[in-house]
């Protein structure tokens, strides 16, 4: 049975599901329906990219530690992201990135999974103009969801999203629901918050 989480909390993956190896990592929003007369301008379509920051001691470390629509997969194999979605267009996921927990190099202690909108500056769009966002955690063994968490603060003016964080304490893995907005242009400010 799934878990329903609020900002802030955290949930073991490892001891209450034995033997978990890979999760999936789902994450959607919608984009707030605008109100516009017959003339008004089409809005360009919010583009999100969903990204995984793998840390060293808390730190990150290595551009090669950043799994993104520009570097797909983590050369260990252990991180992969599934693909850009241009849009946000469509129910359930639209971004997804599978974390193989049971190889996950040691020196590797937590996994960031953020979220931040392409050319937020230039296009002014922020996650206030964002519905309905979310970050889910499935077995990959069996597809059955472990928890979810349903970001329902208002981020207006906010660029980037800090969803949550996948980490190893005492021999387990966790997961940390964070939904901590940010004015990070791109992901590259994003991640010089780890460095």
């Amino acid at each position: 049975m799934s878990i329903s989480l609020q900002k802030g909390q955290k949930v073991s993956l490892s001891k209450d599901h034995a033997g978990l190896g890979k999760i999936l990592v789902g994450l959607g929003w919608d984009e707030v329906q605008k109100k516009g007369g017959f003339f008004a301008p089409k809005p360009q379509p919010i583009d999100c990219d969903a990204s995984a920051i793998m840390l060293r001691n808390g730190k990150f470390v290595d551009k090669g530690d950043l799994v993104y629509f520009g570097n797909l997969s983590h050369h260990t194999g252990t991180v992969q992201h599934l693909g850009d979605n241009l849009t946000g267009a469509g129910e359930g996921d639209d971004e997804q990135i599978i974390i193989d927990l049971a190889n996950v190099p040691q020196i590797y202690d937590k996994i960031v999974i953020v979220v931040n909108i392409y050319q937020a500056v230039q296009r002014r769009q922020h996650f206030g103009l964002i519905q309905n966002a979310f970050i889910r955690l499935v077995d990959a063994r069996n597809n059955n969801e472990m928890c979810k968490y349903n970001l329902t603060e208002n981020y207006s003016g906010m660029t980037a999203m800090i969803f949550g964080e996948v980490y190893r304490h005492n021999g387990e893995w966790k997961f940390s629901a964070i939904g901590q907005g940010t004015n990070d242009p791109g992901l590259g400010e994003l991640t010089r918050r780890y460095l």
